[in-house]
């Protein structure tokens, strides 16, 4: 018996810093799945032990009196982060009317909550919602198409454009709407196929999700994934980018012909495409929805291979484009291409002279959102970027749209840029 409360004090003593740093950090991304339920239950747990470890009398001696600080810590610590991120809610709904029309349609928001969605919706800080599982989670698809045209209501009723409405149909494992939506095979079970074999059966995936995107108010789709499929096998800690299966081919000219025939498809039915991820992660071993990861392969090569899908599909569609975290080394060797000037502005505005939408790939990913997230906001508005994408955790709007607020009220943000890409996103979803 004695040493079983040895083991217990043991495990007290190790838990208490690991439930004190989770409680200061309850708003970071990894720990969503603490969110609402999981926190109140770290708060009463804590609680208990305290009770439990005084009615012990383990306040008598300088250790004890340590350990039951040590529990105490939590419910302090969560207080504390909570009303730090109540701070910066309310700051970001404050902003006044010209801040938010000026900065608001640069970002689309992945959302839990549709009172809260809708009332950031309502005042202009954002220009689009992003729709994925979890908004289809236990109801029907007709819930999830009466609040999008909600949504668009509440738009009209205040005097602004539509939302730009996203969702992520890739095809094969990636379709976060399917089911109940039609889950489609990846484009990359094409690649065998005889060329006008390939262009039928992508543009007839591109048509499917096309009808089905737009039939619930969605007009634009973060796909096709243009990547060069890569050679070896990646990381065996890549649990997410999986960019193996979700590629189409190892061929360039097999990855623009299927893929422009699906974006075709796509926009047949009145939906957008989404180029990804520029400058391309098929050859990148390092998972950037956790960390940091170089391209080093010189630029000269990556136009005659990996670049050729992605100019060549461009050139023949409206297509927005994503611009991923990995670093560009051979022209950008400090900053990852999502917020490079010289890889937004150089490469794709002025070389490729491109003048449609670019757009990052999710903030919320530790390559970005683990560094210096508001310099990276601030370099990638000035860089031309046009939409700021914040999905996977929605609550982290807040931090993010409160980076672009310090960086316009500190005078850091290009004005001259602001208009341009206020006018590109004007071009490519215009108000009806």
């Amino acid at each position: 018996m004695q040493f079983l409360r040895r083991i217990g004090l043991v495990l007290l003593w190790s838990a208490a810093p690991l439930v004190a740093f989770a409680a200061a950090n309850k708003n970071d991304p990894y720990l969503v799945p603490l969110r609402g339920v999981g926190n109140i239950g770290l708060v009463a747990a804590s609680l208990l032990i305290v009770v439990a470890l005084l009615r012990r009398g383990r306040w008598r001696s300088l250790s004890g009196k340590l350990l039951v600080t040590l529990w105490c810590l939590p419910p302090v610590l969560m207080a504390v982060a909570h009303f730090s991120f109540e701070l910066r809610k309310h700051d970001v709904l404050s902003a006044d009317a010209a801040e938010a029309r000026q900065l608001g349609p640069h970002f689309m928001v992945g959302y839990s909550s549709f009172p809260e969605v809708a009332r950031l919706a309502e005042q202009g800080l954002i220009g689009g919602v992003y729709v994925t599982r979890h908004n289809i989670r236990g109801r029907s698809i007709d819930g999830l198409r009466a609040e999008i045209a909600a949504l668009q209501d509440k738009r009209r009723a205040a005097g602004l454009p539509p939302l730009i409405v996203a969702a992520d149909q890739e095809g094969g494992i990636v379709g976060h709407l399917a089911p109940p939506l039609t889950k489609v095979p990846a484009l990359a079970t094409l690649a065998g196929l005889a060329p006008e074999d390939q262009q039928a059966k992508a543009e007839e995936f591109g048509r499917i999700h096309g009808r089905e995107l737009a039939s619930l108010g969605v007009n634009l789709n973060l796909a096709p994934v243009l990547d060069l499929k890569p050679p070896q096998r990646r990381n065996r800690l890549d649990f997410h980018t999986l960019i193996g299966q979700r590629a189409i081919a190892t061929d360039p000219a097999v990855v623009s012909t299927i893929a422009s025939a699906y974006v075709r498809g796509l926009e047949e039915q009145g939906v957008g495409a989404t180029l990804k991820h520029f400058p391309g992660i098929g050859r990148v071993r390092t998972d950037t929805h956790h960390f940091s990861a170089n391209l080093n392969t010189p630029v000269r090569e990556l136009e005659a291979t990996d670049w050729l899908p992605f100019r060549e599909v461009l050139s023949q569609s409206h297509s927005a484009l994503m611009v991923g975290h990995v670093t560009l080394t051979a022209v950008d060797p400090d900053h990852a291409a999502s917020h490079s000037k010289r890889v937004v502005d150089g490469i794709i505005r002025e070389t490729w002279k491109y003048q449609g939408l670019v757009m990052t790939d999710d903030l919320v990913m530790g390559a970005i959102y683990q560094h210096d997230v508001c310099k990276a906001v601030v370099e990638a508005i000035n860089a031309g970027v046009d939409l700021l994408l914040v999905a996977y955790d929605g609550a982290q709007f807040y931090r993010i749209f409160g980076c672009a607020l310090d960086g316009s009220r500190q005078g850091k943000l290009d004005a001259a840029m602001l208009r341009a890409s206020a006018a590109r996103l004007v071009r490519a979803f215009p108000a009806d």
